[in-house]
């Protein structure tokens, strides 16, 4: 009811009149739904903004309620004024909603919905009862207790309108409730299905009787009542089954329906071969068959020990309807690979599987495995074995038809593509594995017995044979870890499989096909290397093969081959430039959107494998893309198989890549722009694509420097790309220091300075890396540009950092700067000293002698290197704090020449290890990977850097001649005696030789 608060129009803004009826309300939302029905804008949008802002009035769900159950009304408004209504409940009718229904509405709302169960239309009559279990599930019992009581009075009475509208909205609501997750709910909702499971029973029972009867009868409109019925009650069953008991063993009734479901299934079956294909009957016989299938499933999967009664039912049941005769004529394709699930569960379930010590195993695993070990007998293990290979392994004629009518999409199904129509196939080949692995002995002279029947190359005038041999090989491949031991594959592939790859018939493009495939399955399990280059040949003839299904396939085997750890590129480089161009052929060829990210693959695990090899190669590959990158415009995935091809090119031409700048830098752009919508698919391998484009980068360009634009956004997302992000920014400091920071210093340190508020350990930790690269490539101008982060790092050394990471990173900025640039130093010590109410010699004490005592923080060498040559560029000084704190300067600096100093065994002293004379390039085995123009940034940088170009023995020795050339002799001798003697000897043993 809409009490005294009302709607009408006036001027095109809604107002709000107290005083009118109902009626005048609802000729107005009436109106409103009306218009929003239709199909002009102009009409359209004006009536969806006035119904969004009565939303929120009091009295306008009454309204909508009124009108969707006013049968007289058009069927669209209805179905309309359902969905509005349906929405309000997920927005505003729990009570801490903002613009919460009141509860006097929500009283009488919850009324109106249960008045009657006469709703005409199917449509609107499901919406209703899906909107009725949305208040249900926040309401019922306790606001609600009558609901349930109303439904099953309903579903009693003799209406079948009525009664079927209720039963739908019982199963509604059941399904809803049993949903419901938290430990409060669920047992509300056991206690609901402990007091209604036997009334849910003999409904199911009563309506299943019915439909059984009526098909013998050959009533087939009130037999399709019936069973909609049935469908309904066994659904409604089905939730209380599986969710509303916490021990269903216990529960005789439970157990007793689920014992029924075996004799239900078998009665169902029938009836499909009684009404045949074209009943009316036939799809919602089929959808019930299924439902019971779909009991037994949900039961095993949340109740495995419940289930170990209906173990040997179950198995008797699966078996027969799909490894006998029996089920031939009667089963359908769903319900086969739904008793495959069934068999497939059981076997694999690891509560029916006893320990390794049968002591320890629990009694129901016991019992469980007995009756396991009971049902697979020898004789029913080989013909399930015989029957998965020879007659559902077999191609179909619609995969046959597929593969001459649409080869691309055929070979992207075979191979697990998402599209994958033929279900089936999937599902019998996860069983075929499951069952072989538990069952390994039994099953495998099975196999290796079809094997051997089918030795030779095969008549090619004989389709069934060939589709027999294709079948038999498939299980081998899929076997091939649990046939490690019993099959020499070398000696097979040499003796018997080449020679099938030589057949050119074009009906033996099956065998062909296959046996590339069969290859690539073994290739990781058990093939020897020098078989490598004769399996080169065989794909580099095959690439090119008449038929595009197997060229397609022998793609996807080189891959297979390339990702092996048994790879050899020398193996490989002679059949690179041959393969390469016939991959890139293939690439061309292909036509679907998902053949094309197959074939990419391939192409970036080549160009991966072979890296800076592939130089010579890659011409037309670097010509295609760019046309390529423009037609998959509208397909984000296979910009992202682009995006991968790119990183991989990147990498093996390294600082031949900027001839790439022109189409590369344009597509990172537009990848990493989180303002453009494909940023969404494209970001992650955008931001690689960026970083190695960065990294093999010879020098900046002004379009490169640009790019980095998008990262301030970036940074904001504080997404899981960060990493990538701050390895970015990183790379960038590597390749123009300089130029990169006057460009973007300030807006980057803005950026830090915001991410530093709400940040983990682990992301501080990489913000202060980036400023600790900046000092190290730019000391005067990193300082300068990320100067307003300086003050809380050295607070943060002062309070003693708990984070020793986070510590170990401060101590290093900090270093630097002491040691690169003492002006900023002074005056960063001026600042804080002031701000703490120290002297600026007290502060400095405090910073010594927090370093000394958190010295071990600092696990990397260079850094422990860097500590002690901060700390000794203090020396030589008068200054009675640094004099006070010369032991732990000491104490740092024999540390750190314990983990720099290595011993010549030729002469018997020692030498800095960390010291870098002069650059030279690495000599790289094949299978070592070039370094990258970064990584020559990072060597010649280190030549600049104090840590790689300063001795520290020879820094400690000039440091301390020169303390004691300031102090005199005998005032150092007393400044050594701080020391300890152990400490000392150590530091003599290090100088003896200079």
């Amino acid at each position: 009811m809409l009490s005294s608060t009302l709607f009408l129009p006036s001027h095109g803004v809604l107002q709000i009149y107290p005083a009118m009826d109902v009626n005048s309300a609802s000729s107005v939302v009436l109106q409103a739904l009306t218009q929003a029905t239709s199909q002009d804008t102009a009409v359209l949008k004006p009536a969806e903004e006035q119904l969004r802002q009565w939303e929120t009035q009091p009295g306008f769900y009454s309204v909508l309620l009124n009108i969707f159950n006013n049968h007289t009304l058009d069927v669209n408004v209805r179905w309309l004024a359902v969905l509005y209504f349906k929405n309000g409940i997920d927005r505003y009718w729990r009570r801490a909603a903002p613009h919460a229904l009141s509860e006097e509405e929500k009283t009488s709302l919850r009324a109106g919905l249960i008045t009657n169960f006469n709703e005409p239309v199917n449509q609107i009559a499901t919406q209703i009862a899906v909107l009725i279990a949305k208040v249900a599930r926040l309401d019922c019992p306790r606001q609600w207790p009558e609901l349930i009581p109303i439904l099953l009075e309903s579903v009693k009475g003799q209406d079948g309108l009525l009664q079927h509208r209720a039963l739908l909205t019982f199963y509604h609501v059941t399904k809803t409730l049993a949903s419901k997750r938290l430990a409060q709910d669920r047992r509300l909702f056991q206690d609901l299905a402990s007091g209604i499971y036997s009334f849910a029973c003999s409904l199911w029972s009563h309506h299943t009787d019915c439909f059984l009867q009526q098909v013998c009868a050959r009533d087939e409109a009130a037999a399709l009542n019936s069973l909609e019925r049935t469908l309904l009650s066994l659904k409604v069953l089905r939730k209380l089954t599986v969710h509303g008991f916490q021990d269903p063993q216990q529960n005789m009734e439970v157990m007793g329906f689920l014992n029924a479901v075996f004799e239900r299934l078998k009665q169902f079956l029938e009836c499909c071969r009684q009404v045949g294909s074209e009943s009316p009957c036939r799809e919602k016989l089929e959808k019930t068959i299924i439902l019971y299938t779909k009991v037994l499933l949900d039961f095993l999967e949340d109740h495995a020990c419940a289930f170990i009664p209906l173990i040997q039912c179950s198995l008797e049941f699966a078996v027969t309807y799909v490894f006998t005769p029996a089920g031939e004529g009667v089963t359908f394709e769903r319900f086969i690979v739904q008793c495959m699930n069934l068999i497939k569960m059981i076997v694999k379930n690891d509560a029916y599987k006893p320990t390794k010590n049968i002591d320890e195993s629990k009694p129901e695993s016991l019992e469980a495995h007995k009756i396991k070990t009971a049902f697979f007998t020898h004789p029913t293990l080989t013909e399930i074995g015989r029957r998965l290979v020879s007659h559902y392994f077999l191609l179909t004629e619609e995969e046959l038809a597929m593969w001459e009518e649409d080869p691309e999409s055929f070979a992207v199904e075979e191979t697990g593509g998402d599209s994958w129509k033929y279900s089936l196939r999937p599902c019998t080949e996860v069983l075929f594995l499951e069952i072989f692995h538990n069952y390994s002995q039994t099953l495998t002279p099975v196999l290796l017995d079809m094997v051997q029947n089918l030795q030779g190359p095969t008549n090619v005038e004989d389709p069934v044979l060939l589709l027999m041999k294709d079948a038999v090989y498939n299980a081998v491949g899929l076997a091939a870890y649990e046939l490690f031991d019993n099959v020499d594959f070398d000696q097979w592939f040499k003796n018997q499989l080449l020679g099938e790859l030589q057949v050119s018939h074009h009906r033996y493009k099956l065998i062909r096909r296959r046996v590339i495939w069969l290859i690539g399955q073994w290739i990781s399990v058990k093939f020897k290397s020098d078989l490598r280059p004769l399996l080169y040949e065989v794909i580099l003839s095959l690439m090119q093969d008449p038929d595009l299904v197997v060229r397609i396939e022998t793609a996807t085997t080189l891959k297979l081959t390339v990702d092996d750890f048994e790879f050899r590129t020398e193996q490989f480089l002679p059949y690179l430039e041959s393969i390469f161009g016939l991959l890139f052929q293939l690439l061309q060829q292909v036509t679907e959107c998902d053949t094309k990210m197959q074939v990419l693959h391939v192409i970036s695990c080549v160009i991966e494998r072979v890296n800076t090899q592939i130089r010579p190669y890659v011409g037309c590959l670097v010509q295609y893309l760019p046309l390529l990158w423009k037609q998959s415009e509208e397909h984000n995935m296979l910009r992202c198989a682009i995006l991968t091809t790119l990183i991989h090119l990147v990498q093996g031409l390294g600082a031949e890549s900027k001839n790439l700048y022109p189409f590369l830098l344009p597509v990172i752009q537009l990848s990493t722009d989180v303002s453009q919508p494909p940023h969404v698919y494209l970001l992650e391998d955008g931001l690689e694509l960026w970083l190695v484009t960065l990294e093999n980068s010879p020098a900046i360009t002004p379009e490169l420097l640009r790019i980095f634009q998008n990262m301030s956004a970036l940074l904001e997302l504080s997404s899981e790309n960060l990493r990538t992000c701050f390895q970015i920014i990183n790379a960038y400091l590597y390749l123009s220091a300089v130029e990169f920071l006057q460009n973007y210093g300030e807006s980057l340190c803005r950026s830090f300075c915001e991410l530093l508020k709400d940040i983990t350990n682990e992301g501080q930790v990489q913000v202060l890396k980036v400023v600790e690269i900046a000092l190290k490539v730019s000391p005067v101008l990193g300082v300068h540009m990320f100067q307003p982060l300086m003050p809380a790092v050295f607070r943060g050394i002062v309070d003693g950092e708990r984070y020793p990471v986070v510590m170990s990173t401060y101590l290093g900025i900090i270093g630097r700067v002491l040691l690169q640039n003492f002006s900023f130093f002074s005056s960063l010590l001026s600042q804080m000293a002031s701000e703490c109410n120290q002297e600026m010699d007290q502060l400095l004490g405090s910073v010594i002698e927090m370093w000394v005592d958190r010295m071990d923080n600092i696990t990397q060498p260079e850094r422990r290197k860097l500590s002690s040559l901060a700390l000794l560029s203090l020396l030589p000084s008068d200054n009675s704090v640094i004099q006070d704190k010369f032991c732990g300067i000491i104490n740092i600096t024999v540390e750190a020449l314990h983990d720099v100093m290595t011993e010549d065994p030729e002469s018997g002293t020692f030498k800095d290890c960390m010291l870098m004379i002069h650059f030279e390039e690495p000599k790289l085995s094949d299978e070592e990977e070039p370094p990258t123009e970064q990584d020559k940034r990072k060597k010649l940088l280190a030549l600049e850097d104090p840590v790689h170009s300063v001795s520290l023995q020879q820094c400690v020795y000039e440091k301390l001649k020169a303390q004691q050339a300031m102090m005199g002799d005998q005032s150092f001798g007393v400044l050594m005696e701080t020391v300890d003697t152990e400490l000392v000897r150590q530091l003599q043993e290090f100088m003896q030789a200079l």
